[in-house]
């Protein structure tokens, strides 16, 4: 028998199970297919349970400083085990929450592998569902090359590295970016001798420079080794340990690893969902989407990591409202803008950012004025001990516009939104300079980096 409904979205990730809460609030019949847990990559192997780990690194750090605030602690040592089981009964709980909200709103749930049939109809392991509106969910995995392929044991994905047993005395993560440096101050944090390896020029290089620069030096006083315009030419194995050749501008060497952890990016879920009976195009793993999430096959969209980045959670969030909205006829639907995507980076110190970088702004050909103030420069900063850290602000000299934000240091993930809303709302330096922020808080330096860019800083 085939089941019918107005809309069927393949995937319960972020994005999916929004767009069928979504779907199922404006009236639409909606059902949401998953071969895997609800909630997806994000919730089960992602976004959550790494902030779990981080969290319990975090600890660990804090109790070999808690000297510096009178506390005197002995014998400190930790159970990976538990560490591990932590991150893994959140993931559940969440992931059994998703389920309670599918089932409050109404959305009828089926677990198995979904194949596009065409004509509007999805196989699902044998049967048959029938929509009018298609909606691809379906996320993405770690990007492997060649040489680098993990193995589960000795070369890991970030799978592996949240389930680890024990903490490797020498680890080496390929990769820079936000999983990768997160990865890196776990298990720094831990006690491992951490290195990373970055093809570009700077780690985290999607990020402003000057943030960079300042990660870098921070992670290397914390004692991590990090190698830019690097490669890995190969991975060597041997029973217990890898060894990696490194290629650093035609100099090679050799380290030999207890573990390697790749993180060089992901790539879409593509592959067998039936994309070759429709009019869909794929281009290096991402479908090709309009500024609705629509295909160039009728009836069929596609949202989240399976197409263009940024790959983050809250976007795909985002343009599954937008999608569905767009479906059900809502007016007032707005298009995304990218430049209004917060991005963050949960090491220590921690990094967030939205908007256009210095540079960017630069090739942009605009005329700019930025402001920084230093986290040593706040009262809050110095009471919590976490006096490292720097706020950028950059706006057009001309309008006024807040053109991008970007921030290390403690709970800076926390702060970026308040730069999101200014962003959403068009504010001005002057509506930012207006607003009163609350003392002492680490949200003064927002406003002081506001101030600073317009030579008014009051504090530094």
């Amino acid at each position: 028998m085939t089941k019918k409904f107005d809309v069927a979205i393949i995937g319960a990730g972020p994005g999916g199970y929004v767009a069928a809460i979504r779907a199922s609030q404006l009236g639409l019949k909606t059902v949401v297919i998953e071969k895997n847990n609800l909630g997806g990559v994000c919730l089960n192997w992602g976004c959550i349970p790494t902030k779990a780990l981080l969290r319990a690194s975090e600890i660990h750090h804090l109790l070999h400083t808690v000297g510096d605030y009178g506390f005197s602690v002995d014998n400190i040592k930790f159970d990976m085990k538990k560490v591990v089981e932590r991150s893994r009964n959140i993931a559940k709980q969440l992931s059994s929450g998703i389920a309670h909200l599918l089932k409050k709103n109404k959305v009828e749930t089926i677990k198995g592998y979904a194949r596009l049939k065409g004509n509007k109809q999805i196989d699902v392991d044998g049967q048959t569902v029938e929509a009018k509106h298609i909606i691809l969910a379906t996320g993405a995995r770690p990007r492997i090359l060649p040489g680098l392929e993990p193995d589960g044991k000795l070369v890991w994905t970030s799978k592996e590295a949240m389930i680890a047993e024990s903490i490797p005395e020498k680890l080496l993560v390929i990769g820079s970016g936000a999983i990768g440096v997160e990865f890196a101050s776990f298990y720094q944090n831990m006690g491992a001798k951490v290195s990373i390896v970055e093809l570009q020029d700077r780690i985290l290089p999607v990020e402003d420079g000057e943030i960079s620069d300042f990660a870098r030096k921070s992670f290397e006083k914390q004692g991590m080794k990090i190698h830019t315009q690097t490669t890995v030419k190969k991975l060597n194995k041997s029973d217990k340990t890898v060894t990696a050749t490194l290629d650093k501008k035609g100099t090679v060497t050799e380290e030999t690893f207890d573990r390697v952890i790749v993180a060089i990016g992901i790539q879409g879920n593509t592959e067998d969902l039936g994309l070759d009976k429709t009019k869909a195009k794929v281009d290096r793993n991402q479908i090709q989407v309009n500024d609705w999430y629509e295909t160039a096959e009728p009836g069929l969209y596609a949202i989240g990591d399976v197409i263009s980045g940024p790959w983050l959670a809250h976007k795909a969030s985002h343009e599954a409202t937008i999608c569905i909205e767009k479906i059900a006829g809502q007016k007032d639907v707005h298009k995304l803008n990218k430049l209004n995507i917060p991005g963050c980076t949960y090491s220590r110190p921690q990094i967030a950012s939205i908007g256009l970088t210095e540079a960017a702004a630069k090739e942009r050909g605009l005329d700019i004025k930025v402001g920084r103030f230093p986290f040593q420069g706040n009262g809050k900063a110095i009471a919590l001990g976490e006096p490292e850290g720097i706020v950028k602000t950059i706006f057009d000299n001309k309008t006024g516009e807040l053109l991008g934000a970007h921030m290390i240091g403690a709970e800076v993930t926390e702060m970026i939104q308040g730069f999101g809303i200014a962003k959403t709302l068009e504010t001005t330096e002057v509506e930012l300079m207006q607003t009163i922020f609350p003392h002492p808080t680490l949200s003064e330096m927002m406003h002081e980096s506001v101030l600073d860019a317009f030579k008014r800083v009051i504090h530094f």
